[in-house]
């Protein structure tokens, strides 16, 4: 089988001095290999491509078959590092939290593994007789959700 931290150099030498980061790589018992990179302004794929064959110039076949697939994280697939919770900021989300709830609002702020969402909820003031719309912040921390998410927006 291949392994993993060798597919990662590969990756790591290829993505040197580009704007591109490494979101994950998995490697199944078979050896289908699949590679997932991203960028604040999206993945071309031309990238793809060219990411593609500079691994395959660097494995060998003969020794180890293998099937490769590089792509985008995917739009509207739940964030799994870092560097995209950095790109969403100021983008409506989704997180599930640990208990099952779901909270949509926009990203405020990233702070190491925590991370802070802005929604908009119903709160009865003093002195008002309507509850009014105000923004809330919940704070969140990436190891303790389920997911977190971009929502897409056709509006």
């Amino acid at each position: 089988m291949i392994e993993k931290s060798i597919v990662k150099e590969l990756v790591e030498e290829w993505l040197k001095d580009k704007d591109y980061f490494l979101v994950s790589i998995e490697i199944s018992k078979d050896n289908k290999i699949v590679v997932e990179i991203d960028h604040a302004d999206g993945v071309w794929i031309e990238d793809c491509v060219e990411l593609s064959r500079y691994i395959e110039e660097h494995l060998d076949r003969d020794k180890e078959d293998f099937e490769l697939e590089v792509g985008s994280a995917g739009l509207g697939q739940p964030f799994k590092v870092l560097q995209q919770y950095l790109n969403y900021i100021g983008k409506e989300v989704e997180v599930l939290d640990a208990d099952g709830k779901k909270t949509k609002g926009i990203l405020k702020s990233v702070d190491g593994n925590e991370f802070t969402v802005t929604t908009r909820q119903k709160v009865k003031l003093e002195g008002k007789k309507r509850p009014e719309l105000i923004d809330v912040d919940k704070n969140f921390q990436m190891d303790k959700v389920k997911y977190t998410k971009y929502i897409i927006s056709f509006k």
